[in-house]
């Protein structure tokens, strides 16, 4: 069970933004980067990633802990580290020169999933196969429910 806590866990702060997005529109879309721009000129982020997704995340998480009946801070964690994975992914792919929201398969969905299960495994008692098998079912199940969440305008583009 705590396996498939921590893949429920992950989801919900990968979705927490896209959810506080569609409530919210624009409003408390502040980005995270400030609007700076690294050496390279780019942005360090893309436009998506603001202080709403990321506290979205992390509150989300934290309360979703609780009612699977984990401790807070774990759920803070998770939800902070899966934020840290997004936005590791949204510098690399703006250094690459590809667009905001854009697709760049592993790299999109990999770290967003991995660095919560690697903080959270010695927490959980896991194994390295148990996150190998969280990462892949987040994976599977983030491309594979892609389509579907944009038919119903839950997301804008498909990964």
């Amino acid at each position: 069970m705590t396996s498939l806590q921590l893949l429920l866990l992950i989801w919900i702060a990968n979705g927490a933004p896209v959810l506080a997005h569609t409530l919210f529109g624009p409003r408390f879309a502040h980005p995270v980067d400030g609007g700076a721009r690294f050496l390279d000129g780019r942005p360090f982020f893309g436009t998506a990633k603001t202080v709403r997704g990321v506290a979205a995340a992390v509150v989300l998480t934290t309360l979703a802990a609780l009612s699977l009946g984990l401790s807070p801070g774990l759920g803070a964690l998770v939800g902070s580290a899966a934020v840290a994975g997004d936005l590791l992914t949204s510098f690399i792919k703006r250094r690459m020169g590809l667009p905001p929201s854009s697709r760049a398969r592993g790299l999109d969905h990999v770290p967003e999933s991995l660095l919560p299960a690697l903080v959270a495994a010695s927490r959980l008692g896991l194994a390295v196969a148990d996150v190998a098998l969280v990462v892949g079912m987040f994976v599977v199940l983030a491309v594979g429910l892609s389509p579907v969440l944009c038919r119903i305008r839950v997301r804008e583009t498909p990964y």
